[in-house]
């Protein structure tokens, strides 16, 4: 399953309309209702910068990133990003619906999740690199991609923004 396009290549970068329809056709068509457009030009970049396209439905398994340089900024480009702030055991301790012009930036080994709360959702992270398998830890309670419990959890996170 494609879970990214290939990382940006040359000098400059230009988020341009085509480039912005191609991540957003992508993560129409894919099996998990998203795809990662990593601007940065190398995995190994100490800077990983990458366009997340989403699109309703998109389950994003709750997570920290347990290394202590390892903050994450997020910024809403289009459509609307539910941000779920968590204990490690799960429970919800705050949500924030984060609108098109939207920043949100957060600390290392902070538990989070997020849903797409409209079709289309495009936004910008940064975060330290490089990216392997030390850079994000998943609860032991938290249902794997692909499941009727990652489904159960995705819509029980949804719910918690339909009254915002």
């Amino acid at each position: 399953m494609k879970l990214a396009l290939p990382n940006a290549t040359g000098d400059i970068f230009l988020l341009a309309d085509e480039m912005l329809a191609t991540g957003i056709a992508e993560s129409r068509t894919s099996p998990r209702r998203r795809m990662i457009l990593p601007v940065h030009r190398e995995q190994e970049d100490l800077v990983q910068r990458m366009f997340n396209f989403f699109q309703l439905g998109t389950y994003i398994p709750p997570h920290m990133h347990p290394r202590d340089y390892a903050s994450e900024s997020i910024f809403v480009i289009q459509g609307r990003l539910g941000f779920l702030h968590l204990e490690e055991d799960g429970q919800v301790i705050s949500t924030t619906a984060l609108p098109a012009g939207a920043f949100i930036d957060i600390v290392p080994r902070l538990w989070h999740s997020m849903v797409a709360l409209e079709e289309d959702t495009v936004v910008l992270e940064i975060k330290r690199g490089p990216y392997d398998d030390t850079d994000k830890v998943f609860p032991d309670w938290a249902p794997e991609e692909g499941t009727p419990e990652a489904e159960k959890l995705m819509k029980e996170y949804e719910a918690r923004f339909k009254a915002e």
